[in-house]
């Protein structure tokens, strides 16, 4: 096969070879030519042509006759018949093969109807097909049963998908397919496993637009399979012998959505394999075709030397050696192509195979696949080409075949930067530059899906990464220094490489921009590229789901096309004013629609339209169908709404693109810090070293882990943040937004950037987003992976010794296996995601969303309809660019030049009402828990009006059954290092004194906010203990640690230890809720304690119970019950000392009291010694503590004293009640029934009925609902 396709880039030998100098290798070529011409005058275009058809010397007669297309057809007709009768050479010596129902011999390739199991349709012909079932199967429509032979398929996705060969005796079913029996052979990329009843390892994982040969060799009963290109080995040996109709067929099963394409050889295949033969063969006219496009070229090559030599082939014309390429080319090109059409006409079913194959490589080869191309050759035969009426559909496969060739291409780095789609690519857009062109694929039916092909890029797998990135360093590393170079030349190859890529992308983009269809009545520019994206989202719906629906696009597609639309609104379209449609500044420049300032817009008829392709989006509000009957608003579709940038902003850090401080995205410090990174890999950070790089904050993923409610349904029903009111979120008043009417010389047909915008969002959430996480593991795994290397290479050099070493080693060679692997994957995405220019749209994407929310949040109809993935992009984005890796701009600047917006909106709507979703509502939480990590971030908060004047008490109420763990970060990182043991490693500096000073005004200013919060501390506290306590103990029982429990315990210990924090913070702030009133909360408080100390001294075994807190890789000095202890000390030493404060000293409960009371004084003074005994010195710096431990001391000796005194008192009261039980609690059986419930009047006393109140207002003792409660003193009174 491969005589099918010509050589692509460079020249071909011929006269270019012979005109280049005396010292070319072609000596047998050129000596020929030159003999040829010896003969002064005469027969210099006889010679001519004898070189341009590759004929011997003087086998064209002399002509005397002028030269046209006729002379042309006669030459080759009496001197090319060779090539005619060597076309059926490759039809001999294919026995072996049967087709299905037709006997023996070649036939048309296809899937066998009667054998199809489940659902496959063909999506587009020939043979694209996907799975619309659960599980389908089916073979092809011939079978082989000797020789050898293969097939191609092309994956269109990447999941499962079992290819290869099976028998008739082969059952398809719903669940088992190609290799779930005797005879029948299969691979799976993506399990990378081979199948035949039972599965093996086998293989290398595919990726979407992979070519997988499946070849079977019946003379050595061998089946292996090829991907693209590159054997993977013999999958299967001794495969049984079979006779004739009884051999093996090709035969595939795909699970649901999967997609493949076809190919048995009715197209060249991409990948040949020497020695196996297509099920279908190439058609008889292919040899002849494909040596008169070998004629054209050797003319072409003429033309090539005329324009480089220009002198010396003028020389040789004077001398009448040689006729000018001027004076030949169009009576030969014009013989030749009507020689080419006259035999595709007469074999219109090779069409097909010939312009995939002989054409598109002739294309390819005259064009270049490097730059600078051959622009004037090309248009030359184009032009000529053109002239026919068989051009179109050969054109049209020309069209298809690059689309696929996109699809396919994969990126070598030898060849860079002109590898990977890149030729294709260029090549295509050239051809669209003609209007007949592109109106040709325009006007075909496969239009979209080819212009998706355009736009794929194959991605790389772990394999193909190793061939890109040969030599890997990372900082720390060590290996080889060279390393570190070499990798650098490395990824600015490939970089340079995805910008050429990407270019193209934006040239045929701009193409279909501007073509304007010739339709009735007349379009404007943009109409087309407008129709394509909407039809491309409507295809997408659902592509954000676990399990996207069939036929949704390749996730290259879509990040091709964000990227596309991103370097347009960013960086500008970079062709001019269309029709008036594209804004530009005042001075001329083309600058991007995200970096005008000054006046913004945006035609709210984006969300309120119920267009098809949004119909299934989710708004903030909830469905667009129950909003469109809560909240008509069709009065407003035609309607714009404009604001001043910046308008939403603190007029004091207020910055904007028209301020004289600009935005991060456009600041002259962005560029310097773009060339400070001389080099990116240098930026690849190691950990948690930098708050810059993509670790995994624990933080974050506590909040992620307990987001899906598996660790908190069991909790009673709490207040929900829904209870707030509508005012509490029109916070500030809006200056500078108006609305206005649509302006009517603008169609609401043209294309406009405010709808490219929304189009960005939306692929950005279902396009890009998957990938940026995928490359947030990486990194992270990265650090994790470096972490555990450097601690073997400790061990190893302090531990060399038998077997232990060895066993060491192994750990380490596989450590270094994964940091290498992370390191290629982490390379591979910022070459790909994380261009500067990128980075800087992006920015500038989060500046214009953000705002646009801010002030449509102003606007109740309109802020309901809008889709939530502009929240969820909005949020993502900036996590991304602030986690860059290298870093967009250092975190001091990120969110103060540009961002302060996002702070005002991320605290003024994680607990919006308007927001139905409470997943959004979490995402938002999330994002103030995570920034408040790191000081710069903590600054912009307290700088923020908006944060100060709404954050304290919204973050109280929020406290509920869902958010209680975001929330209780979040209340941590702003007061921690103020409790006790909590400064040894400086987390003070973290802490924020503003935002201490508004929650405890908060609280005190609001006591029934407080209140409800503090009984939702203490039920959540009780209950984290309550689990952890059980899973400590069923692990002791089994005495071993199983992973999942050690993970759930470590998990909610820290739970644990972070609301102990909270609720010691607020003992410290607000005493006065516990030594003042009612004793109600210092005796829960008493309670939770005594229960907590209970529950951790009741381990039998402390070493035990401090390994269960312990996940891998952590050490006991950082886990261990000193976490939970050190609190606990904290919350006793702050009511003893507020308890001996002047403000307190007149009145207040009693402390030690309401510990003596307690039933069990025995636990109490064990948990107490517990807390004095603990060793201390490792959570303080110097002996400071000493002081505290005295104190603490103290009150034990006397609690002792008043316990026994309590025990005494108790005994003589127990003795009296004897006779009157009735006036005795049943609840508590410590205190005077004092107080009834109304109307049902059960009696009890008053501080269990206001404790029993505060989670449900039902009776305890008739579940009545309780409507009031009455003192019994009161009502004597």
């Amino acid at each position: 096969m491969a005589e099918d396709s010509l050589r692509i880039g460079g020249l071909s030998s011929g006269l270019a070879v012979i005109l280049n100098g005396e010292d070319s290798k072609e000596g047998s070529s050129k000596s020929r030519l030159v003999s040829n011409c010896d003969d002064f005058g005469h027969q210099s275009v006889e010679r001519t042509l004898e070189y341009i058809f590759g004929l011997p010397n003087k086998s064209v007669g002399s002509i005397s006759d002028q030269i046209d297309g006729s002379l042309i057809r006669a030459i080759i007709k009496n001197e090319c018949s060779e090539f005619r009768s060597s076309s059926g050479v490759l039809l001999r010596n294919r026995d072996g093969i049967c087709a299905v129902g037709n006997g023996c011999g070649p036939h048309i390739m296809g899937l066998d109807e009667s054998s199809i199991c489940g659902d496959i349709g063909i999506i587009r012909p020939p043979l694209l097909v996907e799975s619309l079932a659960m599980f389908s199967s089916a073979r092809a429509n011939a079978s082989v049963w000797k020789g050898k032979w293969m097939y191609e398929v092309i994956l269109e996705t990447s999941g499962i998908q079992q290819l290869g060969w099976a028998t008739l005796s082969c059952p398809f079913t719903d669940h088992k397919g190609v290799g779930d029996a005797d005879d029948s052979y299969a691979f799976d990329g993506r399990r990378v496993r081979k199948w035949n009843k039972d599965a093996e390892p086998y293989g290398q994982s595919w990726v979407v637009g992979d070519v997988i040969g499946c070849c079977i060799d019946l003379d050595h009963n061998e089946i292996s399979f090829y991907r693209n290109g590159v054997s993977l080995g013999v999958a299967f040996r001794g495969i049984r012998k079979m006779g004739p109709g009884f051999g093996y067929f090709p035969a595939i099963s795909l699970s649901q959505g999967e997609r493949c394409e076809l190919n048995f050889g009715s197209r060249p295949f991409k990948y040949p394999v020497e020695g196996y033969l297509p099920f279908q063969a190439p058609p008889s006219i292919n040899s002849f075709a494909f040596h008169l496009l070998r004629c054209l070229s050797r003319l072409l090559d003429m033309h090539c030397m005329e324009r480089a030599e220009h002198s010396s082939f003028e020389k040789l014309r004077r001398l009448k050696r040689f006729v000018s390429f001027e004076d030949l080319f169009h009576p030969v090109t014009r013989g030749i192509c009507e020689e080419f059409f006259h035999v595709l006409e007469a074999n219109a079913q090779s069409i097909e195979y010939i312009s995939w194959g002989p054409f598109l490589s002739f294309m390819m080869e005259v064009f270049g696949v490097q730059a600078p191309h051959d622009y004037s050759s090309l248009d030359r035969i184009l032009d000529v080409f053109l002239e026919f009426q068989g051009s179109s559909l050969l054109f049209e496969h020309i069209i298809n075949a690059l689309s696929c060739g996109c699809k396919a291409a994969k990126l070598v780095l030898t060849e860079c930067p002109w590898s990977g789609s890149y030729p294709y690519l260029a090549l295509a857009c050239h051809l669209l530059r003609r209007e007949e062109l592109m109106v040709l694929w325009w006007k075909s039916t496969d239009f979209e899906s080819l212009f998706e092909g355009f736009l794929s890029q194959k991605g790389p797998n772990k394999q193909d990464l190793e061939s890109m990135i040969p030599s890997v360093w990372w900082p720390g590393s060590f290996e080889d220094l060279s390393y570190e170079n070499s990798m650098s030349l490395t990824t600015t190859a490939l970089s340079d490489a995805v910008s050429k890529i990407e270019e193209k992308h934006r040239d045929l983009c701009r193409l279909v921009i501007q073509f304007i269809p010739p339709v009735t009545p007349p379009q404007l520019p943009g109409s087309v590229f407008r129709t394509f994206l909407q039809n491309l989202l409507l295809k997408n719906r659902g592509a954000d789901r676990n399990v996207p629906p069939p036929g949704v696009s390749c996730n290259s597609v879509l990040v091709s096309l964000y990227t596309v639309l991103l370097h347009f609104l960013s960086e500008g379209f970079g062709m001019g004013d269309i029709c008036d449609w594209l804004k530009r500044c005042e001075n001329g420049r083309d600058v991007g629609f995200l970096h005008r300032g000054g006046e913004q817009s945006f035609p709210i008829a984006l969300f309120l339209k119920n267009d098809p392709h949004r119909t299934d989006i989710s708004r903030l509000g909830g469905s667009f169908n129950h909003l469109s009957k809560l909240h008509p608003v069709s009065d407003q579709d035609d309607e714009v709404v404009r604001w001043e940038e910046g308008c939403m902003d603190d007029e004091e850090t207020r910055v904007t693109h028209l301020s004289s401080k600009k935005p991060c995205c456009c600041s002259s410090y962005d560029a310097d810090f773009a060339r400070s990174m001389k080099d990116p890999i240098r930026y690849t950070n190691k950990g948690s070293r930098s708050h810059c790089s993509s670790i995994s904050e624990r933080s974050a993923h506590v909040a992620t882990e307990c987001s899906a409610g598996s660790l908190n349904d069991e909790i009673a029903d709490k207040p929900s943040s829904s209870d707030q009111s509508e005012s509490e979120f029109d916070y500030r008043p809006v200056q500078h937004i108006w609305f206005v009417p649509r302006e009517s010389n603008i169609s609401s047909a043209t294309l406009r950037e405010e709808e490219l915008l929304d189009v960005l969002l939306l692929l950005y959430h279902i396009g890009l987003a998957p990938n940026f996480k995928q490359a947030s593991y990486y990194m992270s795994h990265q650090s994790q992976s470096i972490s555990l290397l450097e601690e073997a290479d400790r061990q190893i050099r302090e531990r060399a010794c038998g077997e232990q070493l060895k066993r060491l080693k192994e750990a380490r060679n596989n450590y270094r296996e994964e940091v290498v692997d992370c390191v290629r994957h982490c390379a591979w995405y910022r070459i790909s995601l994380f261009s500067r220019w990128k980075q800087r749209g992006m920015y500038a994407t989060c500046m214009w969303t953000v705002q646009l929310l801010l002030v449509l949040s102003k606007v109740d109809s309109v802020f309901l309809y809008i889709p939530e993935y502009y929240l969820e992009a909005l949020v993502d984005c900036f996590h991304v660019l602030r986690k860059g890796d290298p870093p967009f701009v250092p975190s001091s600047i990120f969110i103060k030049q540009g961002l302060a917006a996002f702070v005002t909106f991320v605290v003024t709507h994680f607990n919006d009402p308007r927001i139905s979703s409470a997943e959004l509502r979490d995402l938002l939480l999330q994002s103030i828990s995570v920034l408040l990590q790191y000081k710069e971030y903590l600054a912009a908060f307290e700088s923020n009006e908006a944060a100060t004047q709404r954050m304290p008490k919204a973050l109280l109420s929020a406290f509920d059954n869902r958010s209680w763990i975001p929330v209780t970060n979040i209340l941590l990182r702003l007061c921690k290092g103020s409790g006790f043991g909590s400064s040894k490693h400086g987390e003070s500096s973290v802490s924020s004194v503003v935002f201490q000073r508004l929650l405890r005004e908060a609280c005190i200013n609001d006591e029934g906010l407080f209140s409800a919060f503090l009984n939702r501390l203490f039920n959540t506290l009780s209950w984290t203990m309550t689990e952890f306590s059980v899973s400590v103990r069923e692990m002791q029982e089994k005495y071993q640690v199983l992973e999942f429990q050690q993970k759930k315990c470590s998990f909610i210990f820290d739970l644990s230890c972070n609301l102990t924090r909270v609720l010691e913070f607020c003992t410290r702030e607000i005493p006065q809720a516990f030594l003042r009133g009612t004793d109600t909360n210092l005796r829960r408080l008493t309670e939770l304690i005594v229960f907590m100390l209970n529950h951790i001294t009741s381990a039998a075994d402390a070493e035990f119970f401090e390994l269960s807190l312990r996940r891998h890789g952590q050490s006991l000095e950082k886990v261990n019950r000193g976490m939970i202890l050190a609190p606990l000390v904290g919350i006793i030493l702050n009511l003893l000392d507020a308890s001996e404060d002047t403000e307190f000293i007149e009145e207040h409960n009693d402390v030690v009291g309401i510990f003596a009371s307690m039933d069990c004084p025995g636990s109490v003074h064990c948990g107490f010694q517990l807390l004095l005994d603990y060793n201390w010195a490792g959570s303080f710096r110097g002996d400071s503590y000493l002081s505290k431990l005295g104190q603490l001391e103290n009150f034990l000796a006397l609690l002792v004293s008043r316990s026994e005194y309590e025990v005494v008192g108790r005994t003589g009261f127990e003795e009296e009640t004897e006779i009157v039980d009735d006036s005795i609690c049943c609840i508590c059986y410590a205190s005077e029934a004092d107080a009834r419930f109304a109307p049902c009047s059960h009696r009890s006393c008053y501080g269990c009925i206001t404790r029993h109140l505060l989670n449900c207002h039902r009776c305890f003792f008739c579940n009545a609902t309780v409507l009031e409660v009455v003192r019994i003193g009161e009502k004597a009174d």
